[in-house]
């Protein structure tokens, strides 16, 4: 499902295919080993997918953590993205929590970073200083080099949360 429907580039069927998940949680595993499908924009479908389930049942996704940590060095920006958005939306364990901290300073110690994956990757360094697992200096030196990104959107973003850790 995730392979037809819509623009090569557009969320197609993904939609349905949530619906489904949601009536029949055993579906689950299949969408999550779409993740990792040869098709870049199935991929992408399924990660946004994956994504949306764990805003209504966060639950959900907790024993899905450990391979979705495995994911953070993937290349596709879609999947990074959505990773940070997931990562803040779940419980994890303390050393869960450290290797997500680990791949966020990773990703936004650099300009060099998918403008996407760079507003969502800033959003969550600021939940997890919100949550006391940051520091707000080092995710204050973060936001200074996104500040310096070549999106004017990210520098904007990177703007806006200093002035909401600084307040």
């Amino acid at each position: 499902m995730l392979s037809a429907g819509g623009k090569a580039n557009s969320l197609g069927r993904t939609s349905e295919v949530v619906e489904i998940v949601l009536r029949d949680r055993t579906k689950l595993d299949e969408l999550f080993m779409c993740v990792a499908h040869q098709d870049a924009w199935v991929r992408m479908r399924a990660i946004d997918g994956f994504e949306k389930i764990c805003r209504i049942h966060p639950g959900w996704i907790e024993p899905y953590v450990d391979k979705l940590l495995d994911l953070t060095s993937a290349s596709q920006p879609s999947i990074l993205w959505h990773l940070a958005e997931i990562f803040i939306k779940v419980q994890l364990s303390p050393l869960q929590q450290n290797r997500v901290i680990a791949w966020l300073r990773t990703m936004l110690s650099s300009t060099d970073i998918d403008w996407i994956v760079s507003a969502n990757a800033m959003k969550a360094t600021v939940y997890f200083v919100n949550k006391g697992a940051m520091s707000r200096d080092e995710v204050h030196t973060l936001l200074n080099i996104q500040q310096r990104h070549h999106s004017k959107s990210v520098r904007k973003k990177a703007t806006q949360l200093l002035a909401q850790i600084d307040t």
